[in-house]
């Protein structure tokens, strides 16, 4: 699993389909990637079975995918879009 630690945004739009690439560390082995581009997240989810979640506070908030074209990522917790993505710092 991984966690999603900041996130680099694209042009001058502000929403998540704007999030161009993520920063993250895996639960499994401690290391980090610092520049997953959005279509490789979303890859790793959506083919690889890739579980990604975002920290708020003690409660972990899992990252999916919106099927928009193209797909983007948001973060979705007890069966709502929600803005944790959004909060966390840039790179």
């Amino acid at each position: 699993m991984l966690y999603v630690t900041a996130i680099r945004m694209t042009g001058h739009g502000t929403g998540h389909e704007h999030i161009a690439s993520l920063q993250w560390t895996d639960t499994a082995d401690g290391s980090s990637g610092s520049s997953s581009t959005t279509a490789t997240m979303v890859d790793w989810i959506q083919n690889m079975h890739g579980v990604a979640k975002v920290k708020n506070g003690s409660t972990d908030v899992s990252v999916g995918i919106v099927h928009a074209w193209p797909k983007y990522l948001r973060t979705h917790a007890d069966g709502v879009w929600t803005d944790n993505l959004l909060a966390l710092p840039r790179f």
